[in-house]
């Protein structure tokens, strides 16, 4: 059998015997194959690992959206994400992981052709807690660290993955600080996972985790897919919570808003905010030309 180059590490720690013998693993009918039962989320334990079986596992994938959790980590995991989306289609879609409060026990790597590019270090539980990468520059390799004790080791994460052609999520990666454009706007209302009318109560900074929560009080829902505002107190005014980054600087401010955006990592993420009476202006111009999208009540 034609070995493969042994995989080199362009970020430190420096490569261990499992790292270099990635690139024989990945081509060895050894190394074991783990499906998920649901083919979302996987859960798996390093001691389960028999002793004619490689320590490289792999896991495949198949949904958008889903979780790892690996339990006593010990030797490396190969996660293929492969959704149900055509292959020439792959370098549209960019990957988010977000792992979980108290991951520790392994490295995560960005894996292409036997490089290994180091993503989030073993215990780093900085603010910067999503990492996001498009299909073309890898796939994720996690490898155990050595451990003394691994009786309470648990690392895991959770996976999302972005369509770079819808404009809303395009917005939120590229450039989640700046202002929408008029057409961002408008296909922002059409593929949200929700769309409200409603003004800012207040915004709560949280400085750890890098985020400001902004509270809104709604007048009008056009969608939400998940129950995000809520009817609160005896008026049945509905209210609920919006999260972006802390650097875009969100203030409160008088007067109506559009607020859109997707639910990520069970969080509704701001995309486009435009002044209400902006959006109508936009609304009613699109629509005078016959370039609106998709029809909305705009009052």
């Amino acid at each position: 059998m034609r070995r493969a180059a042994a995989p080199r590490l362009l970020l430190p720690p420096p490569p261990s015997p499992l790292l270099l013998l990635l690139g024989l693993l990945v081509l060895d009918r050894g190394c074991t194959a783990q499906y998920s039962s649901d083919l979302c989320s996987w859960k798996g334990s390093g001691l389960t690992h028999e002793s004619h079986k490689k320590d490289v596992e792999q896991v495949y994938l198949r949904c958008s959206e889903g979780s790892i959790e690996w339990m006593y980590p010990t030797g490396a995991l190969i996660i293929n994400l492969r959704p149900s989306i055509a292959s020439s289609f792959s370098k549209h879609w960019t990957v988010c992981i977000k792992p979980f409060k108290d991951s520790m026990g392994a490295n995560i790597y960005l894996e292409k052709t036997g490089e290994l590019t180091l993503l989030i270090r073993d215990g780093d539980h900085g603010p910067a807690r999503v990492h996001c990468f498009s299909f073309d520059q890898g796939g994720l390799f996690v490898e155990a660290t050595p451990q003394q004790d691994i009786s309470r080791k648990i690392t895991g994460f959770q996976y999302e993955l972005i369509n770079k052609g819808t404009a809303s999520d395009l917005h939120m990666v590229s450039a989640p600080c700046r202002p929408c454009s008029d057409t961002e706007v408008l296909l922002a209302v059409c593929t949200s996972d929700f769309v409200v009318r409603g003004t800012i109560q207040s915004v709560i900074n949280e400085e750890e985790l890098q985020d400001s929560v902004i509270d809104v009080n709604v007048n009008r829902i056009y969608r939400q897919k998940a129950k995000i505002f809520k009817p609160t107190g005896e008026s049945g005014r509905s209210q609920g919570q919006i999260k972006t980054l802390l650097q875009c600087g969100v203030k409160p401010g008088e007067g109506d808003f559009l607020f859109m955006g997707h639910m990520h990592f069970g969080e509704a993420r701001l995309g486009c905010a435009p002044r209400f009476k902006d959006f109508q202006r936009m609304y009613s111009e699109a629509k005078d030309k016959g370039l609106n999208p998709c029809e909305i009540g705009p009052d």
